[in-house]
């Protein structure tokens, strides 16, 4: 997930060689199926497996963000769109929500005021075959909460382009990338988020391939600026299991009868998380549809989220105590709650 020199790849101060990186693609290109937000009618649920026995208690740090108290107010939203590109060779548009002044409600304005305040930043990959808008109904929900979100728009793996879903092992330097620049705009003279980003209150979010993008964050290209990651329908699936570095919460969320990536394969990675961590399931929920567009399994899943980022972004411990009503609302979700 790195640049390449010479007929190799440098990873994290590590050089793979190609012919390493090659053995590799066999497992990757199972990725194919991952990720399309156009998702085929779930299967019939099948039988959910047996709860994981109690960790051993964590010997990692505790999470690292003060105690404090969350944005009371829910904001308008304004959305802006940047244009990176990294490496001259890989266009990373991205789409930026962010708290604005204005009517709560209203829909997203190009060019608003960014409201008074420093906010979080949570960076969102998208799914293979799919753009951030898809996801717009869920992530303004987040900037509305208080939260800055930028989601890129990936080369190789988003709506008409190649489709290369090897690519997939390179988004994770991508969206370190993003975070690089969008950080950055804090103290850009004359930027309108100068001044309006906690940039040392960073969480990172994705949906299949992007779920995958976000647990390689975690992994093998651990981003130490991130507290906390919330991975949608995701998979270990050429990014391993060997989280590391500071203890970040996570948050898994993932439908039981999901025809993509099974719940199995979710729940093993959830399982391997040696960090504070929760996992929102859906006994009817498929492989995300349920994201793309507003209803009572989006709103148990936003509000379950935002209290999520709430907690682990702004240290809110009343929020915290609110998960679990989150996801209990309606009787939609189930959640396993070692947080």
């Amino acid at each position: 997930m790195g640049q390449r020199v010479a007929g190799h790849r440098v990873d994290g101060g590590t050089i793979v060689s190609m012919s390493r990186l090659r053995a590799q693609i066999p497992l990757a290109a199972a990725l194919l199926a991952i990720g399309l937000v156009g998702c085929s009618a779930a299967p019939a649920p099948t039988a959910r497996p047996a709860a994981s026995p109690e960790p051993p208690p964590a010997t990692t740090p505790a999470p690292r963000v003060a105690s404090g108290s969350a944005p009371g107010e829910t904001f308008a939203v304004g959305v802006r769109q940047l244009k990176l590109n990294r490496d001259g060779d890989r266009p990373l548009p991205v789409t930026v929500w962010y708290p604005a002044r204005g009517g709560a409600g209203d829909a997203p304005r190009r060019g608003a005021t960014a409201a008074t305040g420093r906010f979080p930043v949570v960076v969102f990959s998208h799914g293979l075959g799919g753009r951030p808008a898809d996801y717009a109904a869920l992530l303004t929900r987040w900037t509305a909460a208080g939260f800055v979100v930028a989601a890129p728009t990936f080369p190789h793996t988003s709506r008409g382009t190649d489709t290369n879903v090897l690519d997939v092992l390179n988004q994770p330097a991508d969206v370190s990338y993003v975070l690089d620049q969008v950080l950055a705009l804090d103290t850009k003279a004359g930027d309108p988020l100068r001044g309006r980003l906690a940039t040392d209150r960073v969480a990172a979010a994705g949906h299949s391939a992007g779920g995958v993008t976000t647990i390689g964050l975690f992994t093998a290209g651990r981003d130490a600026r991130l507290d906390a990651g919330v991975v949608f329908a995701g998979t270990a699936l050429g990014v391993g299991t060997a989280f590391a570095g500071a203890a970040a919460p996570q948050l898994f969320v993932h439908g039981e009868a999901d025809e993509v990536v099974q719940y199995a394969a979710g729940k093993a990675v959830y399982d391997a998380v040696p960090w504070p961590k929760a996992m929102l399931s859906l006994p009817d929920g498929d492989h995300g549809r349920a994201l793309l567009s507003d209803g009572a399994a989006l709103r148990v899943v936003s509000d379950t989220t935002v209290d999520f980022l709430r907690w682990t972004l702004y240290g809110d411990e009343k929020a915290r105590a609110r998960i679990p009503g989150d996801a209990a609302r309606g009787g939609i979700a189930t959640l396993d709650d070692r947080l």
